[in-house]
């Protein structure tokens, strides 16, 4: 499960930071506003799927819809990698893809259900670490290894045989598809099913004959502190909103901000992903030793502290602009004919700056690199701890049942949060810029921040709950 969830951030990792100039690429007409869609069309297939694959890893054996789900997301990426061949419409094949990749990654509602029932309440919170760690470890190597091909060049090679374009666009999905087929592999020959009750004690799995609930304690619904359940929904909605606009907007902006050329962005972004991820593997450990000292719920209050301050940092100030991109003015006669003698001696050369269209780069103080990297700190501390955090309390609020289908639920929240983020921002950061963006977004998490301190002391496990384990 681990290993499957490394896969799974791999496969969505390594294509992020090429997104935009590949859909700049296929398809002249695509603009952020559509960037935005694509990036949520992700969650979107995502949250259609989990509850559909938690209820089934519920009622039989986890192989079958991990078995299935992997299928889609691998059949999804050679789609990806052939959205550039339709003669028209291409940015609409590109959200389809994206959309199947999104529903194949419903499958990580299984995997926390599956570690959530693996684990007693002791080992919960360290299990949920490492599998946070192991997607950490994937949400690495995938910007680490798009970078690496971008060394490809957008051009690259064409395998006439296949009618395949293998560029620095098309060559990470192919990967992430071959990456499916070994996890696929793996379900098959090593997945075995496991359950322990909160105790640790053995609880026999559901077998493929039998769809009852064997050994599960027979607790009512109405046990659940559904309060609970809903508040640790909202928070990690809050959560994946915030990362997600995030993610999204750091090619635009970087581009917008430094002057940054495609090839640049997708190769320094990845580089700070890299970093980033690099950075939560750290945070994982001290995540472990720090909730064992103070608890789950002051770890998470302390992350979405520093996020708030991650987005703070990044509101622009200060009498330097940011570069505007004049070659897009088409009416004005003297940059046309300056641009035509430039491409004309540089063909290779394209306009870089802040879009002369989005009106606020002319009024809008420009981000300094500065604020960029110590915001992508800030936030690489944040968003790991309480990402972790978030869903560990929640497994632990759920109990001893099987949590396939709340679990499923808790994927629609920050599924939903990755849909919307992603076109918030680019609408949000289009029209208004990024001073309004992150300001919004520094008034969800302040919101965010109050909603956990008024409800503090109903985040508590299951267990604890109803007195059969006494909190540490």
């Amino acid at each position: 499960m681990y290993f499957t969830m490394f896969l799974s951030s791999v496969g969505f990792t390594i294509v992020i930071t090429s997104l935009w100039p590949y859909l700049e690429k296929i398809d002249d007409s695509a603009n952020a506003t559509f960037l935005g869609w694509i990036v949520a069309a992700y969650s979107l297939g995502q949250m259609v799927a989990s509850p559909i694959f938690g209820l089934w890893s519920n009622h039989r054996p986890r192989r079958e819809p991990l078995v299935c789900s992997i299928m889609i997301n691998l059949s999804a990426n050679i789609y990806y990698a052939y959205a550039y061949l339709p003669s028209t419409n291409n940015k609409y094949h590109m959200l389809m893809s994206r959309v199947f990749v999104g529903f194949g990654a419903g499958n990580v509602a299984v995997v926390r259900s599956y570690v959530a029932g693996a684990t007693s309440l002791k080992e919960r919170t360290s299990a949920m670490a490492n599998m946070s760690a192991c997607q950490a470890l994937g949400f690495i190597l995938g910007p680490a290894l798009q970078a690496c091909l971008s060394f490809i060049g957008e051009n690259g090679i064409t395998v006439r045989v296949i009618d395949l374009e293998l560029n620095m666009y098309t060559a990470p999905a192919l990967l992430a598809a071959i990456f499916g087929l070994i996890n696929m592999l793996l379900v098959l020959l090593v997945l075995k099913e496991y359950r322990v009750d909160d105790h640790g004690r053995h609880v026999p799995a559901i077998n493929e004959a039998d769809d009852e609930r064997v050994g599960i304690t027979d607790e009512t619904e109405e046990s659940i502190d559904q309060a609970a359940v809903l508040t640790s929904n909202i928070l990690f909605f809050v959560v994946m909103f915030i990362f997600a606009v995030f993610e999204t907007i750091s090619t635009p902006l970087s581009m917008d901000m430094f002057a940054w050329t495609r090839r640049e962005a997708v190769f320094f972004n990845g580089i700070i992903i890299c970093c980033i991820g690099f950075e939560s593997i750290l945070v994982f450990l001290v995540v472990k030793v720090a909730s064992q000292r103070f608890g789950d719920r002051p770890v998470l209050l302390t992350g979405l502290v520093i996020i708030f301050c991650g987005f703070f940092i990044l509101l622009p100030w200060g009498n330097h602009y940011p570069k505007i991109q004049w070659a897009d003015l088409k009416n004005n006669s003297f940059l046309s004919k300056m641009s035509e003698v430039t491409v004309a001696s540089n063909s290779s050369l394209e306009p870089t700056g802040c879009p002369y269209g989005q009106t606020w780069c002319q009024y809008t103080p420009a981000i300094h690199l500065a604020q960029y990297i110590t915001s992508d700190v800030l936030i690489g501390v944040g968003y790991p701890a309480c990402n972790v955090m978030s869903y560990t309390l929640y497994s632990k609020i759920l109990g001893p049942k099987p949590q396939g289908v709340y679990m499923g639920w808790l994927t629609v929240s920050g599924s939903g949060a990755r849909t919307l983020g992603p076109v918030f921002v680019s609408q949000v950061y289009t029209i208004l810029g990024p001073r309004w963006a992150f300001s919004f977004i520094c008034g969800i998490v302040v919101g965010a921040i109050l909603l956990l301190s008024c409800l503090y002391h109903r985040l508590i496990a299951f267990s604890v709950r109803h007195g059969s384990i006494v909190e540490g």
